[in-house]
């Protein structure tokens, strides 16, 4: 009973903490780390002996190099390769290196200065590519060169994870003997399970994948990630570099994505548990008895990194700009110190006092990440800023100043290099912009007319000479992207035309509110032009194929919004305030509607609209005010669900 209790209160803290982090935008992860300090022997007390839950939190840490193996491809890195080796590589062992010295200055003996070497040289691949996605600089060169020490220090942190449980032997010699044997040891069980992925698991998968049912696939793919796991732990290596290699061999199948989305479950509540138990280890009394050191290694730690990652960027050739911004992306501790931290103090290298320590800062280095990656490019402009424009943003400026009534594309993609094709053959002249480098200078070289950059900056837009223009093309699929550039263009230019696509009719209402003049849903013109197929091949004349489609387009697609919700529909809580249903209600015997008039129910103020009624088998659309409404019809109503929801109670019992 003792246990179950125990595991509300890490559950009850979990819940709330991560709730309190995300609405103030820190990373989950930090959130966990705060839950375990708050439920540890520090903190309240509640959770008895942690090494219960230590092996079920190892098993986060598994499950993490197997999702970090699956992404990992060769071949990716072998594209990176220069940045990989050059700025990653040297990073790791530079970093190391000047954190080793400052600590046997300090007097720690050679085994733990490495450790904790080891430890400050990561940075954070959950927090930073997160961060760097949901702001779309990871298609940056900064990004760029964030991405590849990251790949490099995943790398490291394997050999690391050999190193570590042999170096609480004491011995110089037999300590040496001892990392030569378990390297040997690597290479073997690396190479054996090399040769299984190889050759085993696409077969075992292959098979599997034929049987087509969804748990036997999540089964195997957790038996296959443990049973790595476990071999690499039979020969005295740790686990996760076993799940790591796992990943890896099935990275190259074409199963990754599935394995990836039955993984991600159980890893992301597993690895908070081993966030949690890290917590656990975290004195808050050293935090407040001692916050001079605290606040003196995390400013070391990421004054120390940002030169670090700075120099060897600028010596690797990058623009002063590229490498300030990558240097301030990659200034925190990673997770996987903390498993550093985890495993060096179980095996009884680091003391319970300099554990507490060095939570403390990777916790606080990890607080500051997300305003720090936010802040990275306006920072790194200011301190690389020379008085020169920056000539690859802004080339082509002159040419769109001299522009007047042209087409602004935002998003070159296939859309928006469709529309460009169409605009070419009319003559009409038009400027697209896109974040995307690699298609600006594939599009740049064949002659297009594009800049390069985010069109939710109002340089950028300016620079497209917006104020001129005669219309704007936003031509992402993504609603919020598409929002906040409605609401840039709009500030900027009252009166130009803004068309917006969309996937789906979700955020019409919204994009049109924020000034879009039309917003083209990408299902919804799908289903028009399948409609006038269907039709056209049916035998309808053209003519009035296109005046029904043409009137759906006037009225905004207003009869195509409602639609019958599956199994599949998303009422996810964002998504619940879009949609539209339509929803069938039978009238009972005693329902309140009954011999009550359309006008008399007024459904207008509830802001619903009845699509039809039936009754019997006969079908009713184009309804009067006064049709009486009968016992056993069948009224067929549009609008969100809470409001349809509400007007089907008032129906049966009245208001």
């Amino acid at each position: 009973m003792g246990h179950f209790f125990e595991i509300l209160a890490i559950l009850v803290a979990a819940v709330f903490t991560v709730w309190l982090f995300r609405r103030l935008n820190l990373p989950a992860i930090l959130a966990y780390l705060v839950a375990g300090t708050i439920v540890g022997d520090y903190g309240l007390g509640l959770t008895g002996n942690s090494l219960d839950y230590e092996h079920f939190a190892e098993l986060g840490i598994v499950f993490l190099l197997f999702t970090l193996g699956l992404e990992f491809s060769l071949p990716k890195l072998m594209a990176m390769r220069h940045l990989v080796m050059d700025i990653g590589s040297k990073q790791v062992v530079v970093t190391l290196v000047v954190f080793l010295l400052i600590s046997l200055a300090l007097g720690y003996d050679l085994e733990t200065a490495l450790v904790i070497g080891s430890i400050l040289a990561l940075s954070s691949t959950a927090i930073v590519i997160r961060q760097l996605s949901e702001s779309g600089s990871i298609k940056r060169k900064s990004g760029q060169i964030s991405v590849a020490v990251l790949l490099f220090q995943d790398i490291a942190v394997v050999p690391l994870l050999i190193i570590i449980p042999f170096l609480s032997d004491n011995g110089d010699s037999s300590m040496l003997l001892a990392l030569l044997f378990a390297l040997l040891k690597g290479v073997f069980v690396v190479a054996l399970l090399m040769a299984v992925g190889k050759w085993l698991l696409p077969r075992l998968f292959h098979q599997i994948a034929q049987v087509r049912t969804d748990e036997l696939f999540v089964l195997s793919t957790l038996l296959v990630t443990l049973m790595a796991a476990a071999i690499t732990q039979f020969f005295g290596l740790s686990m996760a570099l076993g799940a790591f290699l796992a990943g890896m061999m099935l990275g190259e199948s074409k199963y990754k994505h599935q394995l990836e989305a039955d993984i991600r479950p159980f890893r992301d509540i597993l690895l908070g548990l081993f966030f949690i138990t890290v917590g656990m280890k975290l004195n808050p009394q050293l935090l407040l008895s001692s916050p001079g050191t605290i606040a003196m290694v995390v400013i070391g730690l990421v004054v120390i990194k940002i030169v670090i990652v700075r120099w060897l960027a600028r010596r690797a050739g990058e623009s002063s700009k590229d490498a300030w911004a990558a240097a301030f992306m990659l200034a925190q501790m990673g997770e996987f110190s903390f498993v550093l931290i985890s495993l060096s103090a179980n095996v009884g290298v680091l003391s319970n006092e300099l554990t507490s320590i060095l939570l403390g800062s990777g916790i606080l280095s990890m607080a500051i990440t997300p305003y720090m990656i936010k802040n990275a490019r306006k920072w790194s402009i200011a301190l690389s800023y020379d008085g020169k424009q920056e000539v690859s943003d802004l080339e082509g400026e002159n040419v769109c100043n001299a522009m007047k009534n042209h087409v602004v594309i935002c998003g070159f993609g296939r859309v928006g290099q469709t529309v460009s094709r169409f605009l070419k053959q009319e003559g009409i002249e038009f400027i697209a912009i896109d974040i995307d480098p690699m298609r600006v200078k594939e599009s740049r070289e064949a002659g297009e007319n594009v800049l390069f950059g985010s069109a939710r900056q109002t340089e950028i837009l300016s620079a497209a000479n917006l104020a001129a223009a005669k219309l704007v093309v936003i031509s992402y699929g993504d609603a919020e992207q598409s929002l906040e550039v409605v609401q840039k263009v709009r500030s900027i230019s009252t009166d130009v035309q803004i068309l917006v696509r969309t996937r789906n009719d979700d955020a019409l209402m919204s994009l049109k509110d924020a000034g879009a003049n039309e917003v083209v849903p990408e299902s919804l013109e799908g289903s028009l032009m399948l409609v006038s197929q269907v039709l056209t091949l049916t035998g309808v004349p053209l003519s009035r194929i296109v005046r029904r489609v043409q009137a759906e387009r006037k009225s905004h697609y207003h009869r195509l919004h409602g639609f019958y919700p599956g199994v599949d529909t998303d009422m996810s809580a964002q998504s619940i305030e879009r949609i539209e249903f339509v929803h069938a209600i039978l009238l009972t015997d005693d329902a309140w509607a009954i011999g009550k008039s359309i006008v008399e129910l007024d459904l207008k103020t509830r802001r619903v609209e009845v699509v039809a009624i039936r009754r019997d088998s006969e079908e009713f659309t184009a309804l009067q005010a006064d049709f009486l409404l009968q016992a056993q019809d069948t009224v067929v109503l549009q609008g969100k669900p809470r409001r349809v929801e509400r007007t089907e109670r008032f129906l049966q019992e009245g208001s």
